[in-house]
């Protein structure tokens, strides 16, 4: 006989993790891989996954289900966004995905009513895909060629990260709401606070939070940097599968009694008040009574970070037999065609139109700069998940983020207003019991006979991808930008009206690219192109927020080699190893300070040095040597090797 060691009880976080490992360990910061039952695209990003399929050659996807969804660029101002959805349909039907076309709603909230099953695990080139966790699913949002590799067959490769547990206790009073629950998180932690950590909520608060409400929370766990989200899936689970006609989808899940947590927290939800983000970072919160009585010009009520039916119904409640206040814009944006078409079976959507409201269609406009843009430097109120400069289509904007509760009474009054000293009792709105849940808003995918017949309906902003080369052995680049922290993907590769219809080109949006940082960095870039690249330095929190991958591929095909920060976002620190660019931090903060715009970085023997360790030494001329971490895994190296994932692809598959 052999003696065993007896398995310690799993959290939930790890018994998914454990479910769906192909290698690796559950061991904190190593590397693991994923088997990938399901993918979600919107439309900005899904066109770069099809053309990165189409780059891999690949006949069929084997995610079952792959979903695009057209959810993103709506605004029709010329003929690419319109040309875009036919791209995107054809290139359904060629790969065998499913399709969503404009006006049924935001992908998350969609996808969540139509196709989330508790226990299995989801990746998508969106980074709020995590609210799928909401529903006890393994979600996971990533840059898209990941997300492309996963439709491939292959597993997604994560850093195992640490699970922190958080016990929530007690019920949230009247006038405070699940979105001032994760304010109030990222009040305490800020958005590097869950970087390579899962977040798992539990405990006996749980039972007075709805399937949306979790949404909420599971969405902006990424605002925290998190890997992920995930909630039990119990009798509130089963109750939002059934109302929407899908109980056969319902498993219990829970943690195992006694196990344990990397970190741990205690929310008593019962000692919370409403919350505040002021201008313009998801973490820069406050208490609303402590922003009291500034000025308002607009209030926005949508977007992935209050979708539910609640988040409107509640508004209407608040605004029903009143006008909202003069020189304000309350601005209404469904989340889906069943939201919208339940707040009119229950006759809330009267309530707000006769308010004043203003209505827009289903999707995520506005949380994306597309349509409904602020006046410059007026403060606008919203229920999306991020403030960052910018993000709302106007440059030097004032955006706040809030709960529907809160951007409701302040629209009523003309100024950021605390909603407990409305007088009127607070409306705890019930979700109807069967919301009707519309297939023929899905095109199916095609048999595959029928679909290996089938063309993508390709035009001049649906380009091929660039081929990128992989970097020399000897690097000798000047440093073109030098940054400060929390760069955000949309510091990057900027969204709105005016650049989103460009994102499926890389030519095209390539001189967007650092507008806001440096307006003269692309012309620079480009010029580095044919005469060895260039390296970027930045600061803490490198590349958060969106998960949009052409933030790494663009400034690739300018030209970027090498990125040195004191720490990168997940996301994005995957994404430049996938597209070939080197990410690396310093071992010594100070060593940040001497390295100036125009100095040049020099490595040599650079696949030497990677295979030796997991730090390199690097020379600057006139200033001397400092030492830089990699952190790659032996595969990411052979991907840096190779000049990124496609590269490494086709080399496998011929």
């Amino acid at each position: 006989m052999t003696n065993s060691s007896p398995v310690p009880p799993l959290n939930l976080a790890q018994q998914l993790i454990q479910r769906h490992l192909v290698s690796g360990e559950l061991t904190p910061g190593s590397e693991i891989a994923l088997r990938i039952n399901q993918a979600l695209l919107q439309d900005v990003l899904g066109t770069l996954v099809m053309l990165e399929l189409e780059a891999m050659g690949l006949d069929r996807v084997h995610t079952e289900p792959s979903v695009q969804y057209i959810d993103h660029g709506l605004v029709q101002a010329d003929n690419l966004n319109a040309e875009t959805y036919l791209f995107l349909k054809s290139a359904c039907e060629r790969f065998g995905v499913w399709y969503s076309g404009p006006g049924n709603g935001i992908s998350h909230p969609v996808h969540m009513e139509n196709f989330g099953v508790p226990g299995q695990s989801i990746v998508g080139c969106d980074s709020h895909t995590t609210a799928a966790g909401a529903l006890g699913m393994l979600a996971i949002g990533a840059g898209g060629i990941e997300v492309a590799m996963a439709m491939a067959g292959e597993p997604l490769y994560i850093t195992m990260p640490k699970i922190w547990g958080i016990k929530l206790e007690g019920q949230l009073p009247d006038w405070v709401s699940a979105k001032d629950v994760v304010l109030e998180l990222l009040r305490r932690h800020g958005v590097a606070g869950g970087k390579n950590t899962m977040i798992e909520y539990y405990g006996p608060g749980l039972k007075h939070l709805s399937a949306m409400d979790r949404h909420v929370l599971a969405n902006m766990g990424t605002e925290m940097g998190a890997t992920a989200t995930v909630f039990p899936s119990d009798d509130e689970t089963r109750r939002f599968l059934a109302s929407r006609g899908r109980e056969a989808d319902w498993v219990a899940l829970a943690a195992e009694p006694g196990c344990h947590y990397d970190l741990h927290e205690t929310l008593d939800l019962s000692k919370l008040e409403p919350m505040i983000a002021l201008p313009s970072s998801p973490d820069n919160v406050v208490t609303v009574r402590e922003a009291a009585g500034q000025p308002l010009h607009q209030a926005y009520i949508g977007s992935s970070g209050n979708p539910g039916f609640r988040d409107f119904a509640v508004v209407a409640e608040i605004v029903r037999g009143k006008q909202v206040a003069d020189g304000v814009s309350l601005d209404i944006n469904p989340s889906s065609r069943q939201v919208l078409a339940s707040l009119i079976e229950q006759g809330y959507l009267a309530d707000l139109v006769a308010s004043g409201a203003r209505l827009h269609q289903a999707g995520c406009n506005g949380c994306i700069g597309m349509g409904q843009a602020p006046a410059v430097g007026l403060n606008s109120l919203r229920t999306v998940p991020r403030n960052f400069p910018g993000r709302s289509g106007t440059r030097e904007d004032s955006v706040f983020l809030c709960s529907p509760e809160t951007a409701a009474a302040s629209a009523m009054k003309g100024v950021i207003t605390d909603p407990r000293t409305l007088e009127m009792p607070y409306p705890r709105i019930h979700e109807p019991a069967h919301i009707k849940v519309d297939g023929g808003m899905f095109k199916a995918p095609l048999p595959l006979e029928e679909a290996r017949l089938k063309a993508l309906q390709k035009t001049d902003n649906t380009p091929a991808l660039p081929e990128l080369n992989s970097l020399p052995n000897r690097l000798d680049i000047p440093v073109l930008l030098v940054t400060g922290d929390n760069i955000s993907t949309d510091d990057i590769m900027p969204a709105g009206q005016r650049v989103l219809p460009y994102w499926s080109s890389v030519y095209a949006s390539a001189p967007f690219t650092f507008e806001a940082v440096d307006p003269h960095y692309a012309e620079r870039a480009e010029q580095t192109r044919t005469q060895g690249g260039h390296a970027i330095v930045g600061g803490a929190n490198y590349g958060q927020g969106s998960s949009r991958e052409n933030a790494a591929l663009v400034p690739r095909y300018l030209g970027l080699q090498v990125v040195v920060a004191d720490s990168f976002a997940r996301i994005h620190w995957q994404n430049l190893i996938c597209f070939g660019a080197l990410p690396l931090t310093f071992t010594h903060a100070e060593d940040r300070a001497q390295l100036k715009e125009g100095d040049h970085l020099v490595i040599e023997e650079l696949y030497s040095q990677l295979e030796s360790g997991d730090t390199l030494k690097a020379h600057i001329p006139g200033k001397g040597e400092l030492r830089l971490h990699h952190g790659l895994s032996p595969r990411q190296r052979e991907l840096i090797a190779q000049g990124g994932v496609i590269n490494h692809l086709r080399q496998r598959h011929a």
